[in-house]
Order: C-alpha cells, then structure tokens, then sequence
C-alpha cells in the first residue's frame, strides 16, 4: 500500500504535564510518511525541554506568543505539505495503529475528505472513563446533534484547506464544530469503526471550565449556518441509531439509552 503523507500539528502552551504523552503517541505510530509540527504558544512550564528531547522526531516546531489554540492551529496548516492533516492537542492523544488505519480506510473510500474514527475520554491519569463511538457525519447531522465526530480522531485532505482556508480565530472554544461543519456543507465524509485517539478530561481543559463560552458560541453558529429543527434531531438520532446497529455496537446503545434514563431522573 502506497502510505499518503500525513502531517500532524500539535498546537502547545504550558501543557508540559501531558505534552510528552501526546508527542510519543505520534511518533510511536511509527507511520513511515509522517510531518509532524509542533506550534508552541511560548511556554515557561518545561515544555520547550521536552520538545527538544523528541526535536529528532518533529519536522517543524516553533515557540513564540500568539493569540491562542486557534492561532497556534493555523500557523501549522499554513506550512502543512501533507496530502491529509490532523491537529492532536498537547494534553490528548493518538492510539496505537491510528494512522495506519486511517491510511488504509484513505484508500478504501477514495470520494471522501474527511475521515473520522472513535475516540475514548480519558482522565488525567490516562485511565479511560468511557468510549465514544461515532457514525458516518453529515452537515445535517453536526448541525442536528453537535460534535458527532472529534479533532483527535479525524484527518482530512489537504484539499479541503485549498477551498476553504482555514479555522476561524474568533471563536476560541467552538472553532472545530465550525471547521468540521465547514467541511461537510462541502464535502463527503467517511467513518472507520476503529478508536484512534482519546481527549483527556482534567480540570485545566477548556471543555471543564468554559462551557458558558462554548454555548456563546454555538449560538453563533447556528445563527450562522441555521439552527436544527427538533424533527430533524429526532431523525438523525434515529439514523446515528441505526448506523449503530448495523455496526453491531448494541451494548454500547444500551449504555446510551441508561445514561439517557438516568440523566431524566
């Protein structure tokens, strides 16, 4: 199999705690068609030794202030010479065989862009707290039901950036729904029933402490790109359901329909 020319940007500031985690878990795919750029933010934590110890294994890095994640991300796609690209945040993770896996399905489905695989949430510790299994996404699916699909388990071609530019540095918290929209308004997509990465929950991440910043946002962006009706959510609910099935995955709809249940209580 010919391996298509991945490019992986982590973007960094201060993450020196998980940095290294995230830095093996790219270089141990030992995936043997692999750019990977490091957009460090100016940290003063020890992550700067720590990227010098991997420098070998990194293509690029930089360190230097800048606006944010969102900044940091696109500094990276700007000198991305990839045929497919991914962003891994300094404090997640890639799984073993992620790239692998992603290259073979890149092969195997050759109309689409973007491909997207199953995610585990982890602790700070590593430890896995639960599994996230996904179907294949749609525009009218990501606008029905939110983040169906995640940045740490996803790459998509180059071809994409060339037509429509890169992430948004307004939004600071829903930047990957809007890019990930973006893309499926444009282009097809495919899922591979595989985990390849994991997001780490721990109480400096974004997603702990600035949920009233997240929904400021999305209500941006449904402003922008039209808000779901309930029939819709219902019917692709519905779908994901069924995709689901047909994956064979029905313990982890059980599980599902119990958090449902208990959430309601």
């Amino acid at each position: 199999m010919q391996y298509p020319k991945f490019s992986v940007i982590t973007p960094s500031y201060n993450q020196a705690q998980y940095l290294e985690k995230t830095i093996e878990s790219v270089i141990s795919q030992e995936y043997p068609n692999l750019e990977y750029i490091i957009i460090d933010g100016g940290s003063t934590d020890g992550s700067l030794e720590i990227i010098k110890k991997y420098s070998e294994y990194i293509t690029y890095w930089i360190s230097e202030k800048d606006s944010g994640q969102t900044e940091a991300i696109n500094k990276g796609l700007k000198i991305a010479t990839g045929d497919w690209i991914a962003w891994q945040n300094s404090d997640d993770i890639y799984l073993p065989g992620a790239f692998f896996k992603i290259a073979e399905t890149i092969q195997s489905n050759k109309h689409a862009k973007l491909v997207a695989a199953n995610m585990y949430l982890i602790d700070a510790n590593g430890d896995a707290i639960r599994d996230l299994r996904y179907v294949t996404p749609t525009f009218g699916s990501l606008k029905a039901e939110g983040m169906i699909l995640s940045n740490q388990a996803s790459f998509w071609s180059k071809d994409v950036n060339a037509t429509l530019g890169y992430l948004r540095e307004d939004l600071n918290y829903a930047f990957d729904y809007e890019w990930f929209l973006r893309i499926l308004q444009s282009y097809d997509a495919v899922h591979v029933d595989f985990f390849a990465g994991a997001l780490r929950l721990h109480e400096a991440t974004k997603t702990h402490n600035s949920l009233d910043m997240f929904d400021a946002e999305h209500l941006i962006i449904d402003r922008e790109y039209g808000k779901a009706c309930k029939l819709s959510k219902v019917y692709y609910l519905l779908r994901r359901l069924l995709l689901t099935a047909i994956q064979g995955n029905f313990r982890y709809i059980f599980r599902g329909a119990l958090r449902r249940l208990n959430a309601k209580q």
